[in-house]
């Protein structure tokens, strides 16, 4: 059986359009439906569901597109 780990950073992604900007990325790389954003929440919070994505990864992808991305610990 296959771990899916849950992955949890603060983000500086703040408005609908720049999670638009990231969609094509993120699916590309994490898969369509294994990411969402709360943009609701003050930390602007990215969760990703993978058994393959690393933080580091997330990391640098939102990094490339300009935002900032930091793993919160469980």
């Amino acid at each position: 059986m296959t771990h899916t780990n849950v992955l949890v950073f603060k983000t500086s992604v703040a408005s609908q359009r720049a999670v638009t900007e990231l969609s094509s990325v993120l699916n590309q790389e994490v898969g369509k439906g294994n990411w969402n954003f709360a943009l609701d929440d003050c930390d602007h919070i990215l969760r990703i569901k993978s058994p393959a994505v690393s933080a580091e990864l997330a990391i640098f992808i939102l990094n490339e597109s300009g935002f900032d991305c930091v793993e919160l610990e469980d």
